[in-house]
């Protein structure tokens, strides 16, 4: 990896997605920082891994910086950091890009492995850092390494040991959100099309429950809406049934497998026991791009355009093949997308963080909208924490041609709070 050029995985994936990145300029590492690549095993035996950035005058402070399925190993705020005399750590997960596996519980062990790792490295204080989704994985593993071992989550919401009662968890000690979300089943909830009636068939809708309808508020040729309160709240009723039933759906094929099993330890199974047992459904998800707010700009307003991450077509993002969770295994489902049985859910979380906390709010921000910052910077637990406003989208990009990126200031106040909070 060069110690000289920082791309953005976040740039490198809208790229990708066919959107043109105009406004992203790469910045260079401090001189003198040393770059470090560390390959880890878990204490479950997967393998993860890490970029350790240290500044020319070697720091005893580290910011940690993950999502639970994206590599982030080239993040833009590694520049500040060091920049500000501090080292970073920017960690992949044991599974880039995928939703099939991820259970977050699980993923904690990814995480446990880097602290102890830092601890050994030499590091006296660790700072994580959660952006967008990194968030819900970094405040879940404060919540549960702030617990005695055997108060931890001992099963996964689809019922798989964690073991982390015997997971050594070293506490962080201070915690730094940038355009959190408030968790990856909760930002779902906020998004899945619950309009679909047939889990199998992406095309079937209920137009009473149709966010795309001229005759529920939406204008099709200028892509935006206005929807009524009286819509908005079937909606948002619907979107948590459509979840539950998933939810439903998730743990019935997991039972089918598990039972199988079960009969097959007890000598008494069937002709397709020993083929179930050992065969992992794959659940489809469509129509997951669908928030109200991203096409009625009066909904919670903010700086934010029309639109959402994944653009402004609806018929492209809700109905094409990239999306959030399009396909899960039912245990990632329940432990990752299901804004009803996942515990990585800040309100679940926050509440146990209390050490000192920085939330950066970016205001252009298309999939966390200001009453959500709102509630999360309420529930913290911490007595010192801090809120920032600063103008951005989700990725602290410009939101207009002329100004600087949101994503530098951003930089800036993260840069004056490591200072004033952890002095060197």
């Amino acid at each position: 990896m060069s110690s000289s050029t920082l791309p953005n995985n976040n740039d490198a994936q809208k790229i990708t997605a066919g959107f043109l990145n105009t406004d992203w300029t790469p910045r260079e590492l401090p001189a003198g920082t040393t770059t470090q690549n560390i390959v880890l095993r878990t204490r479950d035996g997967a393998a993860t891994g890490g970029a350790l950035y240290q500044p020319a005058h070697k720091s005893d402070t580290v910011v940690c910086i993950m999502h639970p399925r994206e590599f982030m190993a080239c993040h833009y705020l590694i520049p500040d950091i060091t920049q500000a005399g501090y080292a970073a750590w920017s960690q992949w997960p044991r599974s880039v890009g995928n939703d099939l596996r991820l259970e977050h519980e699980i993923a904690l062990f990814d995480v446990a492995a880097a602290m102890e790792r830092l601890r050994t490295e030499g590091f006296k204080r660790i700072i994580l850092l959660g952006n967008s989704g990194g968030s819900g994985l970094y405040s879940l593993y404060m919540q549960q390494a702030s617990l005695n071992p055997a108060a931890r989550i001992l099963k996964t919401p689809g019922g798989r040991p964690t073991h982390l009662d015997i997971l050594n968890m070293i506490q962080a000690d201070g915690l730094v959100l940038v355009a959190p979300h408030p968790g990856q089943g909760a930002l779902l909830m906020g998004c899945i099309d619950p309009s679909i009636t047939d889990e199998d068939d992406a095309f079937s809708t209920d137009p009473t429950l149709d966010p795309f309808s001229p005759e529920n508020g939406y204008d099709p040729k200028t892509k935006s809406a206005r929807y009524s309160p009286e819509f908005v709240k079937k909606y948002r009723e619907a979107q948590v049934a459509r979840v539950n039933r998933l939810d439903n759906l998730a743990k019935t094929l997991i039972d089918e497998r598990m039972s199988a099993r079960a009969r097959l330890k007890a000598g008494a199974a069937g002709k397709r026991d020993k083929q179930l047992a050992s065969h992992s459904q794959i659940i489809t998800i469509w129509r997951t791009d669908a928030d109200l707010n991203c096409f009625d700009l009066s909904l919670d307003p903010s700086d934010r355009k029309l639109g959402s991450l994944w653009g402004n077509n609806p018929l492209v993002s809700n109905l094409g093949s990239v999306g959030f969770a399009r396909l899960c295994s039912p245990e990632s489902w329940l432990s990752t997308w299901s804004g009803l049985s996942s515990n990585a859910l800040l309100e679940k979380t926050a509440p146990a963080i209390t050490q000192p906390t920085l939330l950066i709010e970016y205001t252009g921000d298309q999939a966390c909208f200001p009453s959500i910052i709102k509630e999360i910077y309420d529930s913290l637990g911490a007595s010192n924490k801090s809120h920032e406003r600063v103008r951005g989208d989700h990725h602290g990009r410009s939101l207009t041609p002329d100004e600087e990126p949101g994503r530098y200031q951003a930089g800036r106040l993260i840069c004056n709070w490591l200072t004033a909070n952890f002095p060197q």
